[in-house]
Order: structure tokens, then C-alpha cells, then sequence
């Protein structure tokens, strides 16, 4: 020990890689060009949960104070949320998914931007940075 968790309330989706892939070949199967699909990762687990179980199954009880420990204990401490970090997943933008043939294979309708508009953008930016960096 000590574990390190960063907020007692962070929640993350968790799926094995043998669901993930099949579920990603199942989604290829609905596709016909272009679509986002999301796929059903069940209900978001608390990290912390997760972190008790872990010392658990290795014969230990968590605690979560420096005057707790013992032989038997393991510390969990709380590091903070990282800059950006968010406390849980979005999986949309805006809730905007409908269910496709596959009961755990949902797809999007997100706004998209069109290529052109985004390079157009890109190379404004380019522009400016490339002029910046002449006057200084």
C-alpha cells in the first residue's frame, strides 16, 4: 500500500476485452458508413469499490487513515481529481442514441462537423500561429 483512488465518488465503465471485441464486430456487421455506435458497458462502477475488493482478495482491510494501519490493513488515500479529469463518463454529447437490431449496441445521432469545415478551420488556426511566431 498504500492504494491511491482519486475521489471517493469517481465512477468508470468497465468491460473485458473478449465483450469489447465482440461487440465492436457486431457493430461493424450494422454498419453502412459513418455511423457512431456506443456500445452497452453496463452501469459505472465506483473506483473505490473496485479498490476495497482489490484488498479484500488479497486477505487485507482497507482503511483509510495513517493511525489504522496494521499488519492486516492496506491504505487507501485520496490523491484528487487530475486537471480535466472528470468525476464520470459521458458517453454522448448530447443524449441523443436509439437502439439498432442489437439489444447492447446503440447508435448516435451526434452533430457532425463536414471535413472541409474542420481543415478550413485548421489551417486559420495554422495561419495565425505561423504569423505570430513572425512577429515576435
Amino acid at each position: 500500500g498504500p492504494v491511491t483512488v482519486t475521489h471517493p465518488d469517481i465512477t468508470r465503465y468497465f468491460m473485458t476485452v473478449e465483450e469489447a471485441s465482440e461487440l465492436v464486430i457486431q457493430a461493424s456487421g450494422l454498419s453502412k458508413g459513418g455511423e457512431i455506435f456506443v456500445l452497452d458497458m453496463g452501469e459505472p462502477i465506483k473506483i473505490l469499490n473496485i479498490a476495497k475488493r482489490m484488498i479484500s482478495l488479497a486477505g487485507k482491510d482497507p482503511c483509510f487513515s495513517t493511525k489504522d494501519i496494521s499488519p492486516n490493513n492496506i491504505l487507501i488515500e485520496y490523491t484528487g481529481l487530475r486537471p480535466g479529469e472528470k468525476m464520470y463518463e459521458e458517453l454522448f454529447i448530447e443524449n441523443s442514441s436509439f437502439p439498432t437490431s442489437h439489444p447492447q449496441i446503440n447508435k448516435c445521432d451526434e452533430i457532425s462537423i463536414n471535413i472541409d469545415e474542420i481543415e478550413t478551420v485548421f489551417k486559420k488556426c495554422l495561419s495565425l500561429v505561423y504569423a505570430s511566431l513572425l512577429f515576435q
